[in-house]
Parts: structure tokens; C-alpha cells; sequence
């Protein structure tokens, strides 16, 4: 979850690994430090922002034109100067910088405690970097490129969990090393300068050019060229892709959040993700990616999703859509908790494996489980590089650019879609008409300018949400496809603001949820003209009966709920199925101007990163 950027070239190193940090500061922000080579070893590093480390650099100039860097996200030891990356060997002529967690560090730290190394952090990678100049030494030899990697390769068989590494020596000045297992590292190929970097975004105005490491690959570089081998010391495979995201793709443009860009972003990734997929002419969807025939398809049995998170509440609202159009049993299970059980599956069940990155560690150890056991494990992720991406059977890219902001927003609409066109596919297999095809097909289309309509509200949802600031805490409720929706709807505002928040289903309301609504704590109920909204009245009543505040999502043209609730926000009316692509919206557009009048930082939420690659 921490972010990697290493530069070797011609220029300065640390203005470019500077630029390349706050680009990567969504992955970790606790702190962030710097390292370069001109002669000897010089780093600069401190608890804090990006911020707090540039104006280090400003008082204490560092120069070089090779240099590792790292913003981070703690895992083993507090948030200190002394546990921020980069982090020395026992020489003090190695340097390292890491994401991931090595799971046996302890073992490997009192093996080289009793050799006599001293460490002055509380983290596991120090003890990795003390174990690569360990075998650095005592390969013996010229200081040489070969040398170094030969020292990572020995060091990393030994480690036990997960690792995207860069490395530098004093003694091989013009040599960068990285590797990577678990945690994801690209090679940025440039003109006289090439790049290490745990996120292509990092590196976007500098190449065009990069190599997505596969987990086991070591590659060492220069200004001029690169190697890439394997753990194992054999060739590896590997391809150059281009980059195709630009420096516009990653800036706030004129939003001031990337959050808030991303939420306005949804009409157009809502058409990115129907576009190419449906087909009037069969009246159904068209997903190729599955790599699954007619019949393979028609022998589904049972869907079984997986994923972390907001992909775990799309998943949920994918087993309600899967459910109505496809007929077909589905569940939904906590890649955090899937390869711990022992699920009774049928040969004829697909997995889903659903992750924004594709580098979630506990999605992709889903997948792998999943494989394991001899599924077809398929995967719905929006990077065409990622190891989900190169390790499913097949699957569905989001196609919705970047995202940046650590609150998922354009991401949850996506994969619903996804999961609709899915259900459509499927549905069309098995019982649902060519007339309601094609029904579905249509209502689908016009949901990118329903969405556009709903974030014209902007300003009237920013009056809610300022007016219900002081609140202690908020329930979110609604019933059946929108039940996920109050669930993501609370994870977004406990992410951004901090508010303690719940999401239930309506019904569960008087099932001891009750309890917690007084006047200090609002509830938000999503409504919509659908065919539990008599049920939604009936609970909306029964807070407002304990002086419960109601804020409400509707249906554009009812007049019956403005009459019971303190605050109405309106959708255009849909199909029940599509609804949470419409009722969502106002969730994220409330808890983003309520997490801003708190004086919330919404990008980077405290103790949270964007991309969650430990476990």
C-alpha cells in the first residue's frame, strides 16, 4: 500500500522523485523519505505528507542523479522519522526502499541480531535491507551489477510474504534493482533514464514505454537499459506496453478533490463500460473478455463474487441484478475471507474476483485459491496491467480511468454496471425475451444522463449535508437492490468524515438498530418509487415516530415522501434493477460536502490508502 518511485538517468534525481511521490501519496501518507547516490549515500526522510519531506529537501538540498523514493503506509512500527523509508543495510552503503510485509522478519531479525547487526527501526523492511547487504558481503568480488542482484536473489529466498523493492549501492553507483512479489513494480522505459515505480502514475510525464513485473521477477537498470530475470535466475518473459495514461488523466484539473472530479467523472465511465458490449441485433451484451462459449455459459450453475471493500457492496448489489435477471444462485463472500474457508462449490461454479486495481492482496488471493481448487475464476478490474488482470481465466476491464481519490466512487458504478450486463448476458441464455432485452439494453443507455442530471444537485446536496454537520452518527437503510447501497453509502462517509456510520436493511431497522436513532443521529433512507416503497414508508415512519431526522433518496414526481421525511434528494425514475446506479450518486456527492465542511482531507482519509496490497 505504500508508494515506490526510483529514478536513474542524466538529471536531478529528487525533483522527478518528488513529483513522482505526491502522485503516488494516495498509496500511503504517513511519511516519506528520499534517497541519492553522487558519490555517497545522502537521504532525507520524516513522518508527515509529501509536503513535510519537499520542505526537508528545500533546507537540506540533496543531489544525485539516481535515487530511490517511498511515501508510506505503516504496517510494522509507528509513524516516525526513523521508521519512514528508505531504510540502510548494516554497512550503511545499501539502501532499500519497500511495499508489502515480511511475514518472518522477526525470525530473520534475531538471526541477524546474533551476527551483530544493529537496527534503529521497528520496521520489517530495515531487516531486509540488512539481509541483502548480508549476502551483498558475503558474496566477495568486484562491486559489480551482477553482485547486487545476485544479493537480492538470496536475500528474497529467504523472505517469507510480500514485496515491490527497490535497491541501490554506494559501491554500484550506476545501478538500480528492483523486484517484486505480491505488490505491484513497473519499469518505466525512457530516452537515457529509466524509472522504478509501484504505479505507472508516478512516471506518466516522463515515458511512455513501461514493463509490468510479474510477481518473482528481479530487474536491474541503468540510464541506458534494463535486465529482468527471474527469482530463480532464469529468463523471464516480458512485454513493453504502452502507457496510455497522460499527466491530465492524473491531475485534479479544476475540482478541488479528486474525489469530487471522479464522482462528476461517472456519466462518462458509465458509457466507457457499456460501450462496444451491447448488441441490438441479439438483443443481449456482448463480453468477449469472459472467454467462456454459449454452452459454457449456459452450464453456470452458481456465481460466486468476491472482493474487498466498495467492491464487496457492488458485488452485493451484483448477486440482487444476477439474481432477478439470470435466475441464477449467487453469493457474495469477503475476499478477506474466502481462502480461509472451505466453501462447497460444484464443478459448474464461476468465481468473480473484483478489485479496482486488479493488486488487492486479499482479491487476488481469492483468485488464486479459487484457481486452486480448479474453478473458473474470471476477474472484473478497471487496470488492464494488473496481476488480476494476467492471472484470471478471462473477465471484464472497467475501462474508467484512473482513480485516484482513496474513496472509491466511479469504481462502484462500473463494476454494477459490469455485473448488470452480466446478468443481462446470462438472462438472455436462459429465459429473458428478446423484447426485454432489449428493454434492459435501452434502460441501460440512458443511465449516463440520468447520472449527469443527478450531479446538478450538487449544491442542493451540499445543503443537506452542511445542515445535518453536527451529527453524532447516521444510519443508512433502504431494502432489496438498494440495500448495498446503504452499505456503500455508509463506508463513505465513515471514510471521508469520520462519522460513525451504519447500513442496514430498512426492514432490520426494528431488529435492534432502532435503538440508536434519537435527534442527534440521521437517518438516511433510500427510496426510490420501486416495489418495497410502501415497506421504506412504513420504516421512515417508525424514526420519525423516536424524533429521528430523515434525509430520503426518491423518485422524481413523488409527492409522498416529502411529506415524511425533513429532506428529499430526487432521481430520475429507473427499473428497479439500475437503481443503484442512480441512488448512489447523491451518497457520494453527501458525505464528500459533509467530510469538507468537517475540514476532512477527502483524498487522503486518515489511516486509509487506496490500494490495499497487504493483508
Amino acid at each position: 500500500m505504500c508508494g515506490i518511485i526510483g529514478y536513474i538517468g542524466k538529471s536531478e534525481a529528487a525533483p522527478i522523485l518528488l513529483e513522482g511521490l505526491r502522485r503516488l501519496e494516495y498509496r500511503g501518507y504517513d511519511s516519506a523519505g528520499l534517497a541519492t547516490l553522487n558519490g555517497g549515500l545522502s537521504i532525507r526522510k520524516c513522518k508527515g505528507r509529501i509536503a513535510n519531506l519537499a520542505e526537508l529537501i528545500a533546507r537540506e538540498p540533496i543531489c544525485g542523479s539516481i535515487g530511490i523514493s517511498h511515501t508510506r503506509w505503516a504496517t510494522h512500527g509507528g509513524v516516525t522519522d526513523e521508521n519512514a523509508h528508505p531504510h540502510f543495510d548494516q554497512s550503511g552503503k545499501l539502501v532499500l526502499v519497500h511495499n508489502g510485509v515480511i511475514e518472518n522478519y522477526q525470525t530473520l531479525k534475531e538471526a541477524l541480531a546474533a551476527e551483530g547487526h544493529q537496527f534503529k527501526s521497528q520496521t520489517d523492511t530495515e531487516v531486509l535491507a540488512h539481509l541483502i547487504g548480508k549476502h551483498y558481503d558475503g558474496i566477495g568480488g568486484g562491486a559489480t551489477r551482477k553482485r547486487l542482484v545476485e544479493a537480492v536473489r538470496k536475500a528474497l529466498k529467504e523472505v517469507t510474504g510480500t514485496y515491490g523493492i527497490a535497491v541501490m549501492h554506494e559501491d554500484v553507483p550506476g545501478v538500480l534493482v528492483g523486484a517484486r512479489r505480491g505488490s505491484p513494480l513497473v519499469l518505466g522505459i525512457g530516452k537515457g533514464e529509466n524509472f522504478l515505480a509501484s504505479d505507472v502514475s508516478a512516471i506518466v510525464g516522463h515515458t511512455r514505454e513501461a514493463v509490468y513485473l510479474r510477481d518473482y521477477d528481479i530487474v536491474s537498470l541503468d540510464g541506458e537499459d534494463f535486465e529482468i530475470s527471474t527469482l530463480n535466475g532464469g529468463a523471464s518473459g516480458f512485454e513493453i506496453s504502452k502507457v496510455e495514461l497522460t499527466e491530465d488523466d492524473v491531475s485534479k484539473g479544476s475540482y478541488p478533490h479528486y474525489m469530487l472530479k471522479e464522482i462528476f467523472e461517472q456519466p462518462d465511465s458509465l458509457a466507457n463500460a457499456l460501450r462496444g458490449r451491447l448488441s441490438l441485433e441479439e438483443s443481449t451484451a456482448k463480453l468477449g473478455g469472459l472467454n467462456m462459449t454459449p454452452t459454457e455459459l449456459r452450464n453456470i450453475e452458481r456465481i460466486v463474487l468476491t472482493g474487498c471493500g466498495t467492491a464487496c457492496h457492488a458485488a452485493m448489489a451484483g448477486e440482487y441484478l444476477l439474481e432477478s435477471l439470470a435466475h441464477l444462485p449467487t453469493e457474495v463472500e469477503f475476499a478477506s475471507e474466502f481462502r480461509y474457508r472451505n466453501m462447497p462449490m460444484n464443478k459448474d461454479t464461476v468465481v468473480f474476483a473484483i478489485s479496482q486495481s486488479g493488486e488487492t492482496a486479499d482479491t487476488l488471493a481469492a483468485l488464486r485459491e479459487s484457481q486452486r481448487k480448479g474453478h473458473r475464476t474470471l476477474g472484473i478490474c478497471n487496470n488492464v496491467a494488473s496481476t488480476i488482470a494476467r492471472e484470471s481465466d478471462g473477465g471484464v476491464y472497467m475501462h474508467a480511468g484512473p482513480e485516484i481519490g482513496v474513496a472509491a466512487t466511479k469504481s462502484f458504478t462500473s463494476q454494477v454496471t459490469i455485473l448488470t450486463l452480466l446478468g443481462l448476458l446470462l438472462g438472455r441464455i436462459r429465459h429473458l425475451s428478446t423484447s426485454e432485452g432489449i428493454q434492459i439494453m435501452e434502460e441501460l443507455q440512458a443511465i449516463p444522463e440520468k447520472v449527469r442530471s443527478i450531479l446538478k444537485q450538487s449544491d442542493y446536496i451540499k445543503t443537506i449535508a452542511e445542515k445535518y454537520s453536527y451529527a453524532k452518527a447516521m444510519m443508512f437503510l433502504g431494502r432489496q437492490f438498494n440495500y448495498p447501497v446503504a452499505m456503500e453509502g455508509a463506508l463513505k462517509m465513515k471514510e471521508i468524515s469520520y462519522l460513525h456510520a451504519e447500513g442496514h436493511p430498512s426492514a432490520e431497522l426494528k431488529h435492534g438498530v432502532i435503538a440508536l436513532i434519537s435527534p442527534e443521529v440521521p437517518s438516511v433512507f433510500i427510496a426510490p418509487d420501486d416495489s418495497v416503497y410502501d415497506k421504506n414508508i412504513s420504516n421512515i415512519e417508525e424514526v420519525k415516530a423516536r424524533k429521528g431526522p430523515v434525509i430520503a433518496i426518491g423518485t422524481e414526481g413523488d409527492t409522498k415522501l416529502a411529506k415524511v421525511a425533513d429532506d428529499v434528494i430526487y432521481i430520475p425514475r429507473c427499473p428497479d434493477y439500475l437503481s443503484p446506479l442512480l441512488t448512489v450518486i447523491p451518497l457520494q456527492l453527501f458525505a464528500y460536502h459533509l467530510a469538507v465542511k468537517l475540514g476532512c482531507d477527502v483524498d487522503k482519509p486518515r489511516n486509509l490508502a487506496k490500494s490495499v496490497t497487504v493483508e
